[in-house]
């Protein structure tokens, strides 16, 4: 049975906050598997009033940092609370791709699958819809750090 986290109990698990917080929910949870982000892209982003202010247009590298941060909260939720407030850093992005824009108003989901584990090196694979259109996608590890 899947789980959802809302936006309380996501800023419990990681240390990300405004304005770097990019994931409003993640729901449909199946620890050490897959989860699903969501963020509601909205005009009062910081980011819009300077990139493309005259077509707003979400940075590829933020719905790249809401890939991270879906597939962060899913590795806290797999190892327990012991692990909330632990650093995730980035190892690798491959792949990445951008197929169409994510501008305010969208909701954006981002599907996250883990595709393997060794020690805290956890490896994802991952797309960002926006509806049934795909806007964006990339495989990425990531490790966990001690606290």
């Amino acid at each position: 049975m899947s789980e959802v986290i809302d936006i309380e109990r996501i800023m419990q698990m990681i240390p990300h906050r405004y304005p770097m917080l990019m994931i409003d929910r993640v729901i449909d949870v199946v620890p050490d598997d897959s989860a699903t982000g969501i963020k509601n892209v909205t005009i009062n982003e910081p980011f819009f009033t300077g990139h493309f202010p005259q077509r707003p247009v979400m940075p590829g590298v933020l719905i790249i940092e809401a890939m991270a941060q879906t597939a962060a909260v899913l590795v806290v939720h797999t190892l327990g609370q012991e692990s909330e407030g632990r650093l995730v850093y980035f190892m690798t992005i491959d792949e990445a791709r951008f197929r169409k824009p994510v501008v305010p108003g969208d909701q954006l989901r981002i599907y996250i699958k883990k595709e393997r584990q060794k020690a805290n090196v956890w490896k994802f694979s991952a797309q960002a819809k926006v509806g049934e259109t795909l806007c964006a996608e990339a495989t990425y590890s990531a490790m966990i750090m001690a606290k």
